[in-house]
């Protein structure tokens, strides 16, 4: 069993590209750590709008017992030292998989 957290973000104007750079840099490698898989990750540069997916082993409480551990990390916090703000709105949460009969 796995949990997935789905994470949408509307960034700050003119920000995309700084932000896909810093995200590719140091998210897979502190989520990684962390015991977290990115699932995937989709840009919308015309929007500057950024979606993703990371999952963990486990239920939901096991999920955010990682995520609590992960927010409170040396790596989370030497990710994020220095960086400016360059998220406007977030949705974050978690989501259940659907099924998909083939076509």
């Amino acid at each position: 069993m796995k949990t997935t957290q789905l994470r949408r973000y509307t960034l700050v104007p003119g920000e995309y590209e700084a932000f896909v750079a810093w995200w590719n840099e140091w998210m897979p490698k502190v989520r990684g750590g962390a015991g977290f898989t990115i699932e995937f990750a989709y840009g919308l540069p015309e929007t500057e709008e950024f979606v993703w997916a990371v999952s963990a082993e486990g239920d939901r409480a096991a999920f955010l017992a990682r995520e609590s551990v992960y927010m409170a990390s040396d790596a989370r916090t030497e990710a994020f030292d220095g960086v400016p703000q360059r998220v406007a709105a977030q949705t974050v949460q978690l989501v259940e998989e659907m099924s998909h009969a083939a076509a």
